[in-house]
């Protein structure tokens, strides 16, 4: 169980290290004042435009592909690997990590994005044909709404829907997928709230299936 703890300590520390707050302090900003005051890619986008938004989820993403692909397979110094507990439940624990730990950053004040770009990631490592329907559903969605929050928390939700058909045996994955679907509407309660109250942005360029 060392192991597992340790690993998964590191995992969030990993994800603890924010895209657009890494890039912003190069340019001298921080979004978290600006626009919506998240310090995703979509605020990232809206506040510093596509390349800076660009590098955001590149960078979120491929933190979450080393804590997933790279730190479970690791042999740490005087830990080593514990038999009793498989790789898998070990990729999955770092897979929540890495999330949790963008979403809540020790190093900015737990002040941090809402995690989908790091799942993603994760995701891509994981299981990447799963990134099809993750992505035919968000785009469908923004398409017919404009909403980029709603297509996001529907596509995790399409996550765990794929491992059920796909991979129904495979246990790790799909409470990985439904706890992630949970916790990424957790962090777009405001967009929730928005949406309800008439008043969330929509994207117009994507907003395709707008009524006439």
């Amino acid at each position: 169980m060392l192991e597992l703890g340790l690993k998964t300590l590191l995992a969030y520390l990993l994800g603890s290290l924010i895209g657009s707050l890494v890039l912003g302090r190069l340019r001298g900003v921080d979004i978290r004042e600006q626009g919506s005051g998240n310090a995703g890619s979509t605020n990232a986008l809206r506040t510093q435009g596509g390349k800076f938004a660009l590098g955001v989820i590149v960078i979120d993403a491929s933190k979450a592909l080393l804590a997933v692909g790279l730190l479970p397979y690791l042999v740490l110094p005087l830990v080593g690997r514990d038999t009793e507990v498989d790789v898998e439940w070990i990729a999955v624990a770092c897979a929540a990590a890495v999330v949790v730990g963008h979403v809540y950053p020790v190093w900015y004040e737990f002040r941090g994005g809402k995690g989908a770009a790091t799942l993603l990631g994760a995701v891509a490592v994981l299981a990447p044909v799963a990134l099809v329907p993750i992505l035919a559903v968000w785009l469908a969605c923004v398409l017919a709404t404009g909403y980029v929050g709603l297509g996001t928390m529907l596509g995790i939700t399409a996550f765990p829907v794929y491992v059920a058909v796909a991979r129904p045996a495979d246990t790790p994955m799909l409470l990985l997928g439904i706890a992630m679907a949970a916790f990424v509407a957790y962090t777009h309660r405001a967009n929730i709230e928005r949406m309800v109250a008439g008043n969330e942005n929509r994207a117009q360029r994507l907003w395709l299936l707008r009524p006439r």
